[in-house]
C-alpha cells in the first residue's frame, strides 16, 4: 500500500519525461537549422568556385597554347595581355614541371620545379580542382594542362583566397546561432510551463483516483479544457457515479439482506427457547411449535436461494446461450404451479406462439417465467386468472404475465424491481415472498439485452418481458 501511494521522484515523473522529449526534439531541430544551411552554403560555394576558377584556367590555358612551345618570355607576355586575372596567385610549368611564370613574385618560385599535387595531375592530362574553407576564408585551387595538338606544353596553376564569402558565411552562422539561443530559450520555458500544466492536471486527476479508492465515491474532479484529460475527467466522474449508485445498492442491500435473515431467525430461536425453556409443553404445542420453525427454515431457505441466484447473475458466470422454445418452458412452468393455483382457485391460461425461440438458457428462461406467474398465483383472488401470452414482434419475442389480482400502487411501480422491496410487506411474507423474484427476473432479461416493464391495471398488473429472437449463428 505505502509502495502504491509514494509519490513518484522528479526524474522519473511523467513531467520530466514529457520536458526531456520536448527539448530533444528541440536540439534536434536545432542542430539541424545550425549545420544544414551552412552546409548548403559551403556547397554551393564550392561549385561556383570551381565554374570560375576552372573558367579562367582555361581561358589561360587556351591563350597559352597558341605555340609549338613555352618559355618564360611567351608566359611573361601571355600574361601581360591578359591583365589583371583577380586571382591570388596564377603559376604556368613546363612540361616538366619547371616554373616560367608565378603572379605572386614574393615566392621566388621562377626557375624552380612546382612541387604541387594539383600541378602533378595537370601534366598528366587531367583537369584537377581543390577547394577549402579554414580559418574563416574560402581557398580553392584549380590546374589544367596547356595542349596544342594532343601534345602537352605545360600546366597553368590558379590559386584564388576568398575572405569575404567567408566572412559572409561566418555572419550567417553567427546569427543561426543566435536565432538558436533565443528558441532555446524560449522552447525551455515552453516546455517547462507545458509540462507542469500538463502534470498539474495529472496530478489533479490521480489525486481524485486516491480519494475514491479510500471509499469517497461522492468526490467529482472537474478539468479545464477541450482534451483527452478532460475526457478521461468525464469518464471517471461517470465511473464515481456508478460506483456510487453500486456502492448504495449494496449498503441497502446488507441491510436488507441481514434484517431479512434476521427476523426467521429470530422467530425460529424464540420458538426453540420456548420448547427448550418449558417442561410442561404438551406435545400438541410443541408439534405447533416444529411447524412454525420448518416454516421459518424454509423461508431462509428460498432467501438464500434466491440470493445465490442474484450473486450468480451479478458474477456473470459464463454460460452457453443458444435456441430455447418458449411453449416448453412455458408448460413446464404452467406444470409446476397448477398446485399452487389450485389451492388459491386461480386459473392459469396459456397463449403461446408455437415454434418461438428466444436467446438464452432454459434454465433462466425458466427463472423469467416462473417468477412472473408465481407472483401473479400469490397475490391473486379466488376466481382469479393467471395468463401468459408469448408472441413475436420484429426481431425480438414478447411474453406478456398478466393477472386479475391484488394489483401494484403506481407509486411502487417504479420501484418493485429493487432487491427486498414489497408493497406489502405483511401480505408478502405471509405469501412466502422474499422481494428478489422480480430483481431475479430484470437482471436475467438484461442478461440476454431484453427489458422487463410493469404495468399497472384497473385489475391485477402487466409484465411485459422483452428477449432476442434465437437466429442461425446467434442471437437475432
Amino acid at each position: 500500500m505505502e509502495e502504491s501511494t509514494s509519490r513518484v521522484p522528479f526524474w522519473r515523473s511523467l513531467q520530466m519525461k514529457f520536458a526531456l522529449t520536448y527539448l530533444a526534439i528541440v536540439a534536434v531541430v536545432l542542430a539541424v537549422l545550425n549545420t544544414y544551411p551552412l552546409l548548403r552554403s559551403q556547397d554551393s560555394v564550392f561549385h561556383s568556385k570551381a565554374t570560375a576558377l576552372q573558367g579562367q584556367a582555361s581561358v589561360i590555358s587556351s591563350a597559352l597554347a597558341g605555340a609549338e612551345g613555352l618559355s618564360r618570355e611567351g608566359a611573361q607576355l601571355v600574361m601581360e595581355v591578359l591583365g589583371d586575372t583577380g586571382l591570388s596567385r596564377v603559376l604556368v610549368t613546363d612540361p616538366a614541371g619547371l616554373v616560367l611564370y608565378d603572379s605572386s613574385t614574393a615566392s621566388g618560385s621562377v626557375g624552380r620545379y612546382a612541387l604541387l599535387g594539383e600541378v602533378a595531375a595537370a601534366l598528366r592530362g587531367n583537369d584537377t580542382f581543390r577547394s577549402d574553407f579554414v580559418d574563416g576564408a574560402f581557398h580553392s585551387r584549380a590546374a589544367l594542362p596547356v595542349t596544342y595538338r594532343g601534345m602537352t606544353l605545360g600546366a597553368v596553376y590558379v590559386d584564388d583566397y576568398d575572405a569575404e564569402q567567408g566572412a559572409m558565411l561566418l555572419g550567417v552562422q553567427q546569427t543561426l546561432r543566435s536565432i538558436s539561443l533565443v528558441i532555446s530559450f524560449v522552447a525551455v520555458a515552453l516546455g517547462v510551463l507545458f509540462s507542469r500544466v500538463l502534470s498539474v492536471r495529472l496530478n489533479e486527476l490521480l489525486g481524485a483516483i486516491r480519494v475514491v479508492r479510500e471509499g469517497e465515491y461522492s468526490h467529482r474532479v472537474n478539468l479545464s479544457g477541450r482534451d483527452e484529460l478532460k475526457e478521461m475527467a468525464q469518464e471517471f466522474n461517470a465511473l464515481t457515479d456508478r460506483l456510487q449508485a453500486t456502492e448504495e445498492v449494496r449498503r441497502r442491500f446488507v441491510s436488507d439482506a441481514s434484517h431479512e435473515l434476521k427476523t426467521p431467525l429470530a422467530a425460529i430461536r424464540l420458538l426453540t427457547d420456548s420448547i427448550l425453556q418449558t417442561d410442561t409443553m404438551d406435545p400438541d404445542t410443541v408439534r405447533e411449535f416444529v411447524g412454525d420453525i420448518g416454516t421459518e427454515a424454509g423461508r431462509l431457505q428460498r432467501i438464500t436461494e434466491k440470493l445465490l441466484t442474484l450473486t450468480r447473475l451479478d458474477a456473470q458466470a459464463p454460460v452457453e446461450p443458444g435456441a430455447v422454445d418458449v411453449s416448453q418452458v412455458a408448460r413446464r412452468v404452467e406444470h409446476m404451479l397448477q398446485p399452487v393455483a389450485q389451492v388459491g382457485e386461480v386459473e392459469l391460461h396459456l397463449e403461446l406462439e408455437e415454434g418461438l425461440q428466444v436467446w438464452c438458457t432454459a434454465d433462466d428462461l425458466y427463472q423469467i417465467l416462473y417468477n412472473l406467474m408465481e407472483n401473479g398465483v400469490k397475490y391473486n383472488r379466488p376466481g382469479g386468472w393467471v395468463r401468459l401470452t408469448t408472441r413475436r414482434e420484429g426481431e425480438e419475442a414478447r411474453l406478456l404475465v398478466e393477472d386479475v389480482g391484488v394489483g401494484i400502487p403506481a407509486e411502487d411501480l417504479d420501484r418493485i424491481f429493487d432487491r427486498f422491496y414489497r408493497v406489502d410487506k405483511a401480505r408478502s411474507r405471509a405469501a412466502g415472498g422474499t422481494g428478489l423474484g422480480l430483481s431475479i427476473v430484470r437482471d436475467t432479461a438484461r442478461r440476454y439485452g431484453g427489458t422487463v416493464e410493469a404495468q399497472g391495471q384497473s385489475q391485477g398488473t402487466l409484465f411485459t418481458v422483452t428477449l432476442p429472437l434465437w437466429r442461425e449463428g446467434g442471437a437475432g
